[in-house]
């Protein structure tokens, strides 16, 4: 192992102060915007949920997980600026994550009263669905804290037919079940309609005095088959608990179910076997506050991934391999909080190669793919999880890549990490574009947990050059325009694209798990890497066809 890293603040401390300021700017701002959505629907409707005697989502939470324990949160930024016409849902008004309960990590699934009563968006939809994808891929119990009107109705065509819609939850609940993954349901409001039966395909139905459940409330059941009957009496606490039998455990208050899911799990056989091996941990040998001086997070340009995975790793070793070989693509092994672990990184430093050629920074060329495509196979056959660190251009293009193979050998690096078992871990610190994402292990090829910091852009293409095609191709259209015209439509394009490549835009559609800042990515890869320990089912790698 070599020991990587600098004191790089004393290498140029006026670029590496000017570095940190603009990132505490861009966390700063990014603060504000979580404590806005930390509060739901806002005061008025948290005094409501507190007058009727319930706690809020995030209270519940708190009480829940073991004291001195932090609640690793996932798509907080979900639905962030969209359905701008009906007021754009906070978190989309529901609460996902893993916390420990008891000592076990366990996901976390809680409907947000206090937003739209509960009610379900197609992105709320989604995030429940990963939350559940989660807990199977990590072998992890999921609990359901259930406070939800149901659909959001006027988009109800969004979330109720397709494939990936409201009944692939209760699909995922009878296959989880199947494979013996523990769920226990709390509910502790309304669990109106369709959203009623994934309390009762739960392992543990607990419900909550005040609450209810029914397939149709009262006004429906009055329209369709002439009956006058109350909440209660047809789908409350009692009913469900003394005549339907639906129930399990009936409690008199949100604590008293909290408690309830604690005693539950406590009384449960979970295995203590894991997946890989764990070794005496030790921190980096430099701060990792100095991660926010590396790189600029506005414009990144080049600097040394090196000196980023030297404020992650154990010790600041690192075992590269290949080193003097594809050199924009960085592979090694290091210890991270005492686990093995395979790092692909792309280096941002233009590079010359043995041959003289001069290879531009994030850009993955055919050299590099196959160094690529050995390693993460490497990684399978040692069975060790891969971290992915994002920071591509995309592929190399032009006369002398493709006559040199490029679409053949980037084809080698998505083969192998498409059939990948082992688990992926990706980071997005900079640029994630094009075919970039997917070779660096992107959104589609299903790692574990997909983070980003606050410096992250996710898109098909650059603004600037997305907006120079989309130009050329208008212009075609319209004749003859004067420069004037020309820069205007350039401005509107490239703003457009400018706005879809931000990392919140992005977030809020669950293209990445969570916007984490940079100076919490090694304690939050070391809670990744021992959620991902559970599941000690991994088939033996197998790999395609691959073009040589």
């Amino acid at each position: 192992m070599t020991k990587i890293g600098s004191h790089i603040k004393e290498n140029n401390l006026d670029k590496f102060n000017s570095n940190k300021d603009k990132f505490n700017n861009l966390i700063e701002s990014f603060n504000i915007k979580i404590k806005l959505i930390n509060q739901g629907g806002g005061l008025k409707a948290i005094d409501r949920q507190h007058q009727k005697g319930r706690m809020l989502a995030r209270e519940r939470i708190d009480y829940l997980i073991d004291d001195n324990t932090e609640f690793l949160e996932f798509g907080r930024f979900a639905a962030y600026d969209m359905y701008k016409d009906v007021g754009s849902p906070p978190a989309a008004g529901v609460i996902t994550g893993i916390g420990v309960i008891d000592g076990l990590s366990s996901v976390i699934v809680a409907n947000d009263a206090t937003v739209k009563a509960g009610a379900y968006f197609e992105i709320s939809l989604k995030k429940t669905l990963r939350a559940q994808q989660i807990s199977l891929e990590n072998n992890l119990p999921i609990i359901y804290l259930v406070d939800s009107a149901g659909v959001f109705l006027p988009f109800q065509e969004q979330v109720f037919p397709d494939e990936n819609h409201f009944g692939k939850i209760f699909y995922n609940n009878a296959r989880m079940s199947a494979q013996g993954i523990t769920q226990i349901a709390a509910v502790m409001g309304p669990c109106v309609a369709g959203g009623a039966y994934l309390p009762v395909m739960c392992d543990k139905y607990i419900i909550v005095e005040g609450s209810s459940m029914f397939l149709a409330g009262p006004a429906l059941v009055k329209a369709a088959i002439g009956q006058d009957i109350d909440i209660d009496t047809l789908g409350g606490a009692r009913t469900h608990s003394s005549i339907s039998g639906t129930t399990d455990y009936h409690e008199k208050d949100d604590i008293g179910a909290l408690n309830r899911i604690k005693t539950v799990l406590s009384y449960i056989n979970f295995s203590k076997e894991r997946a890989f091996y764990r070794s005496k941990s030790n921190p980096p040998s430099f701060n990792i506050d100095d991660i926010l001086g590396i790189m600029d997070p506005l414009n990144p340009g080049q600097y040394d991934v090196l000196e980023i995975i030297a404020r992650i790793v154990d010790d600041s070793l690192f075992h590269e391999y290949k080193k003097s070989y594809g050199k924009t693509l960085i592979c090694g092994t290091a210890k991270i909080g005492g686990f093995n672990v395979g790092i692909v990184a792309n280096q941002r430093y233009i590079q010359k190669t043995e041959t003289g050629e001069m290879q531009m920074g994030g850009v993955i060329y055919s050299d590099s793919a196959n160094k690529g495509a050995r390693f993460v196979m490497n990684c399978n056959q040692d069975k060790i999880p891969i971290i992915f660190i994002h920071d591509v251009n995309g592929f190399m293009v032009g006369k002398d890549a493709e006559w040199g193979g490029i679409a053949k050998n980037g084809a080698k690096l998505v083969n192998a990490v498409s059939n990948s078992i082992i688990p992926k871990i990706t980071l997005v610190i900079g640029g994630s574009y094009g075919a970039g994402n997917y070779a660096m292990s992107g959104r589609s090829y299903n790692s574990r947990f997909m983070y980003a910091w606050p410096s992250a852009k996710i898109a098909v293409m650059g603004g600037s050059q997305a907006a120079k095609t989309l130009l050329q191709i208008k212009l075609s259209k319209m004749g003859s325009v004067d420069d004037e015209k020309k820069n205007q439509l350039y401005s509107e394009i490239k703003k457009q694209f400018d706005k879809q490549e931000n990392i919140k835009y992005g977030a809020a559609r669950l293209w990445v798990d969570e916007i984490i800042m940079p100076q919490d990515t090694r304690n939050i890869l070391i809670k990744s890497l021992e959620i991902v320990n559970h599941q000690t089912n991994l088939p033996e790698p197998k790999f395609g066809v691959l073009q040589v």
